[in-house]
């Protein structure tokens, strides 16, 4: 007899139904938010790539356009990095120097040594202006001036040196032209100084003519009178060498004055001296004034200068121009006469031309001195500075004045004369009107 089996009972599809749906479902929706992360990263990624990409053409185009040496390498001296400037000068290319030894660019063992002694010193400063040679192109060996600055990472670890530098050559020719810039520069404003000095000299021609008029004609005087005495002196001597007796002598010295005239000589010799001195003091003062910038400092009085240069500006100025003088008789000064002359004729000059059109033109002069030195106050009745002009009455080519009256570089001139002189010159409005200048020197100038 056969045994028949009966197949077992499979699942109703309608039972799979719930859990089948469900889990498809799930599965959909999780590769759905997979795939849009997925498209998120990839996106972002793309965006990381073009900002590296630029970055990456931003350093090589700085690399490229860099003048000077570049050489990166690690701590043990490997070249990772150069720029276009160094395989110029070097005349290799960046294949055969990445991965070579820093040595490779130097021209002898000594250059290697102080390199490698260099790096290894290096903290967290750089080393800069160290002097090496380097092999050229052609082969010779160049004198380089390197900056060597350390590469650290976050927690301060030395991780290799950066290296830049520029031929010592450039770096000479660049010194030279400057150097040539400031020589000219110089040269230019000796001559704007010297060509100031003339311009204020040329308005004191009349009072300094005036004033060698009264000892040269003093002298010249003095002299006339001396060669009218001579005839009766060689009348009187050829009487005794031809033996006249002394009654003829006594008779003739009367009549000839002799007496008189030897009295009057000492006089007229002293006057003619002391004439000629005074003329000698004034050209001096003249030549002081005018002479190129030396400069040659000695001790003067500051008061005597003060006293000189308004006795000369005052006669070539108007006649109804009054300068009041009260300062200390004494007050020695260590520094250029020269050039404190040239201020003070500045100052005396442009109050004397701001004040042409009142009827009372005045200017006021008075110092002070105590222990950290001299200040003088130069005060005028004229109208004052405006607020316009007041920033820039220092400032070179700058003035108020009709054109062809003033050059412009009188104050600015005497700004840095006072300067260099260790002292300050300022401008104000006086309270009760008119212009201030108030110019302030150290006692303790000499240096």
């Amino acid at each position: 007899m056969t045994t028949r089996q009966t197949p077992s009972r499979l699942p109703a599809p309608s039972e799979m139904d719930p859990f089948s749906e469900s889990a498809w479902i799930d599965v959909v929706r999780s590769m759905d938010e997979v795939y849009n992360e997925l498209l998120q990263y990839e996106v972002v990624l793309e965006q990381k790539n073009s900002e590296l990409e630029e970055s990456q053409q931003f350093i090589f185009s700085i690399l490229t356009s860099m003048s000077d040496l570049l050489v990166v390498c690690d701590r043990n001296g490997v070249i990772e990095e150069v720029n276009h400037s160094l395989l110029t000068f070097t005349g290799k290319t960046e294949q055969e120097l990445r991965g070579a030894k820093l040595s490779s660019l130097f021209a002898d063992e000594n250059d290697c040594s102080t390199a490698k002694r260099v790096i290894s010193s290096l903290t967290t400063e750089p080393a800069n202006d160290v002097e090496l040679q380097f092999r050229t192109r052609q082969g010779n060996a160049t004198p380089v001036a390197l900056n060597f600055t350390p590469r650290l990472s976050a927690t301060q670890k030395l991780l290799g040196v950066v290296i830049t530098g520029r031929p010592l050559g450039e770096l000479r020719r660049a010194y030279h032209k400057l150097r040539e810039a400031h020589d000219q520069l110089k040269r230019t404003q000796q001559q704007l100084l010297q060509s100031e000095k003339m311009a204020s000299l040329g308005k004191l021609v009349a009072g300094v003519a005036h004033e060698l008029n009264n000892p040269i004609s003093f002298v010249l005087g003095n002299m006339h009178a001396m060669q009218r005495y001579m005839p009766r002196f060689k009348r009187y001597l050829d009487a005794i060498h031809s033996g006249a007796t002394r009654e003829e002598l006594e008779k003739l010295r009367v009549e000839l004055r002799i007496d008189h005239i030897l009295n009057d000589l000492a006089p007229l010799l002293t006057g003619a001296v002391e004439g000629a001195e005074r003329t000698r003091d004034i050209v001096d003062g003249l030549k002081r004034f005018s002479a190129a910038d030396r400069d040659e400092n000695i001790e003067f009085n500051l008061a005597e200068t003060i006293e000189r240069t308004v006795h000369w500006v005052t006669r070539a100025a108007p006649t109804k121009f009054r300068v009041v003088i009260d300062v200390p008789k004494e007050m020695p000064f260590y520094g250029s006469p020269g050039q404190i002359q040239q201020v003070i004729t500045n100052l005396v000059q442009n109050a004397s031309d701001a004040t042409e059109n009142l009827p009372d033109p005045m200017l006021t002069i008075t110092a002070r001195t105590d222990g950290e030195g001299i200040c003088i106050l130069f005060r005028d009745n004229g109208p004052g500075i405006s607020d316009q002009a007041m920033g820039k009455i220092f400032d070179p080519f700058y003035t108020t004045k009709p054109v062809g009256k003033g050059t412009g570089l009188g104050l600015s001139i005497s700004y840095g004369i006072i300067e260099r002189h260790g002292g300050r010159l300022s401008v104000s409005n006086a309270p009760e009107g008119g212009a201030e200048f108030k110019l302030c020197l150290p006692r303790a100038n000499r240096r």
